[in-house]
């Protein structure tokens, strides 16, 4: 090869491609899990990079939202963390114990294209939390940087490009591969815990030396809502606010593939990783409920209310704020430098699972285009959509929050419901009426936060609207591929196959199973017969295909051979009828050397109206859609099986 054509082979674009499509760079693979896997309190820190995180943001939106009330209305919050979102979500580590969460849970226990369009769906807003979560943590992140007394002064009012530059460095690490690593999450959180520790320690002390502190939020309690009755509905209605709180369970549910197994666990019980998960997720619980409490409480008291508006000091980072305050500055910076490094991590670890999350369903689905595939491209479109957010809100905490809040509170009541499901199936009565209350009172936060933030449903309608369009589009163009994972016979169907192979031809006549009467065999081969000009002599099989579940894209497919009414079957079941035909046509070719000659006879109806039962039923255009599946899929005219249509 001369250089010139080399050059020319090897072009910048090509080597573009290639990089972009390196699929074996930036996503979490199972296959390597074991070198990954830790205790379920190692794996804790690693979910709480995003749960944990929260205590960056979560009392100054507290504040903000219930103002001198924000203490009592956290103390609901714990009520509902740990009476309703913390049994659901046990019960999702027993029912999907392998990090698939509520979503499969559904897609289980509703049928065909019903639980697809809702897993789907679910994935809006799955999309949803997980973006919100990048954008808010870096805006998050960017507040502490500019806030800090060290930052210098040009960094004030760059809230939005200096969290452009954060979202952008979060994906320049995920082009390079980023694997995320146990030991780190745990020096992160442990680090920033006990950071938090120490403020809300100090903060107490402060309010013991000082009461009056107590005295005057107190009055202002009262004067503002008057008596304890009032004061309860007013956290009642401002709940949903807070719902940033209640975040971490699907991320901590997610994880559980990062639990080492105990001895005696399988695929199919993993009993001693399920309870690890449950510890999980119930320490993670204890441990935040706790914090928010005494966060919420210090951070009310201690820090004026105009602090906590937007242009405050302490909008966004309220612990932040007392750090300063009673520690010095430079401990306060110490807690800023942590607090950005876990809210940076928590953006990576959001975008990790995001990543992970839809290749685990789409491509199953068939919905997900080629260069879905790869990581790098997928990490493009996310960047850039995360760049479009923080844009449109400015990097404002606050603003974000209804859009967190809308992603968390769908996928917890999506949890919810599952459980419920489950629990009614399974006849447990109990649990049915517990899980059902925790469904109305999640479906009612989600329904209140949507009406009183609406922007948080309209970008979920969004990423919903993006990944329908594109999963359906995907499913249209890629409906004609060879979709069998693999075909195999049984030893009846071995020897129909060889008796009626003659001169390295086989003769199957499609049929459809519905009718399986003699009399329709037989006026089916008498149509072959004078339609197709085949000897009704010659050995013939009909071929039926049971249509399984249409909302699949592949599974494997078994063919069995039985005698019925003395004419010889082979039967198979498949998500759709053309592409089982051509799939279990090339296999016979390839597998017993006989070259089939497959036989049909034209579609009656509509072309349309049976091109969309082809799409959605697996059935409609039979003849001329196996034809196009064995074209894409044997590009030599002369290897192709034959089809013959009269």
């Amino acid at each position: 090869m001369t250089p010139s054509s080399s050059s020319a082979a090897d072009t910048p674009r090509r080597r573009l491609y290639r990089w972009l499509n390196d699929q074996s760079v930036g996503r979490e693979d199972d296959s390597d899990g074991k070198n990954r896997a830790g205790k379920w309190w190692q794996v804790m820190c690693l979910s709480g990079l995003d749960y944990f995180s929260t205590l960056g943001y979560q009392p100054a939106i507290a504040a903000l939202a219930a103002g001198a009330l924000a203490p009592f209305a956290t103390l609901i919050l714990v009520a509902v963390t740990l009476g309703a979102a913390l049994p659901v979500y046990r019960g999702v580590a027993g029912e999907s114990p392998h990090g698939q969460g509520s979503i499969a849970m559904l897609e289980r226990l509703l049928p065909h294209w019903k639980g697809k369009l809702l897993v789907l769906v679910l994935l809006g807003f799955a999309a949803t939390d997980f973006m919100i979560t990048a954008t808010l943590s870096a805006a998050d992140a960017t507040a502490h940087l500019i806030e800090n007394p060290f930052t210098p002064q040009w960094f004030t009012g760059k809230q939005v490009p200096i969290t452009i530059i954060l979202l952008l460095l979060l994906g320049a690490l995920f082009m390079r591969g980023f694997n995320e690593v146990i030991w780190i999450a745990v020096t992160l959180v442990g680090t920033f815990l006990s950071l938090n520790l120490i403020v809300i320690a100090v903060s107490l002390a402060d309010i013991a030396q000082h009461p009056v502190s107590i005295s005057s939020w107190m009055e202002s309690l009262f004067t503002a809502h008057g008596d304890p009755l009032m004061m309860l509905l007013v956290c009642l209605i401002v709940f949903p606010k807070l719902a940033l709180g209640l975040s971490g369970f699907e991320t901590g549910v997610a994880v559980m593939p990062q639990i080492s197994a105990k001895p005696g666990d399988t695929e199919e019980n993993p009993a001693g990783r399920i309870r690890g998960a449950r510890k999980l997720l119930t320490t993670a619980a204890l441990i935040m409920s706790s914090f928010l409490v005494l966060s919420s409480v210090v951070t009310t008291v201690l820090i004026p209310a105009p602090e906590f508006q937007e242009g405050g000091s302490a909008n966004g980072r309220a612990l932040s704020w007392l750090a300063h305050r009673l520690l010095g500055d430079g401990f306060g910076t110490l807690y800023d430098v942590s607090t950005i490094l876990i809210l940076w991590f928590a953006g990576a670890s959001a975008l990790a699972g995001l990543l992970n999350l839809i290749p685990r369903y789409l491509p199953r689905f068939g919905m997900a285009p080629e260069w879905a595939k790869a990581v790098r491209p997928l990490v493009v479109v996310v960047i850039a959509v995360a760049l479009a957010i923080t844009w449109r809100f400015d990097a404002d905490v606050d603003a974000q929050g209804a859009a967190y809040a809308t992603g968390v509170l769908v996928l917890m009541t999506s949890a919810a419901v599952a459980v419920t499901i489950s629990a009614r199936r399974k006849r447990e009565r109990g649990k049915t009426v517990m899980y059902t209350i925790v469904s109305l009172v999640f479906l009612y936060t989600t329904v209140v936060n949507c009406l009183e933030r609406p922007e948080g449903l309209k970008i979920a309608a969004f990423f919903i609207t993006a990944v329908l369009l594109v999963s359906l589009i995907s499913r249209f163009r890629r409906s004609t591929e060879l979709r069998a994972t693999s075909v195999s016979f049984d030893a009846a169907a071995e020897e129909l196959i060889a008796a009626s192979g003659r001169r390295g031809i086989l003769q199957l006549i499609a049929h459809e199973p519905a009718n399986s009467t003699k009399a329709r065999y037989r006026r089916k081969l008498h149509h072959a017969v004078l339609a197709s000009h085949i000897s009704d002599k010659a050995p013939v099989v009909f071929l039926e295909v049971k249509v399984s579940d249409y909302s699949d894209f592949a599974q494997d497919i078994q063919v069995r051979g039985l005698v019925r009414h003395g004419f010889w079957i082979l039967e198979a079941t498949a998500p759709s009828v053309p592409t089982a035909i051509a799939a279990v046509s090339l296999a016979i070719r390839d597998g017993y050397e006989v070259m089939p000659h497959i036989y049909f006879r034209w579609t009656e109806g509509n072309p349309l109206s049976n091109l969309a039962k082809f799409l959605f039923l697996g059935q409609g255009e039979i003849a001329p859609l196996t034809r196009e599946v064995l074209r894409e899929a044997e590009p030599d005219l002369q290897k192709r099986p034959w089809v013959h249509v009269g």
